[in-house]
């Protein structure tokens, strides 16, 4: 194998492996994009927030600290980071701000949001 990698199989399929580069190459940005939203993601409070936010459509951060039993200084740093990687969205309403999440991420989180209730369905049966 080339860049001085080594390996006890006898014959590498190259075909296999520049196929395999070909692929994760095409698919980069999308790889990134994953990426950075399951690092967001893999906090539970933001999660949590993800969820509701995907169940409830939108939501301030006073019913979010609510919700979640945490001060909203807690929680308004959560929803920066989430703002800040172009996760989630904001619309004011007076004085009042509601985030929701981006359009572009449902497709992304929902399979998760999916496990998470039907797993707590199994649960309550």
């Amino acid at each position: 194998m080339e860049n001085n990698q080594s390996c006890i199989r006898i014959l590498a399929d190259k075909v296999q492996i520049e196929n395999c580069r070909k692929v994760l190459d095409s698919n980069d940005k999308a790889f990134n994009q994953l990426s950075s939203l399951l690092a967001l993601a893999g906090n539970e409070v933001r999660l949590k927030i993800l969820f509701l936010l995907e169940e409830e459509n939108e939501l301030c951060p006073c019913d979010l600290s609510d919700i979640l039993k945490m001060s909203i200084p807690a929680i308004s740093q959560h929803l920066r980071k989430l703002k800040d990687g172009n996760v989630i969205e904001a619309r004011r309403q007076g004085q009042t701000i509601f985030y929701s999440l981006k359009v572009e991420q449902l497709g992304l989180l929902r399979p998760f949001f999916k496990h998470i209730v039907h797993h707590s369905k199994k649960v309550t049966t």
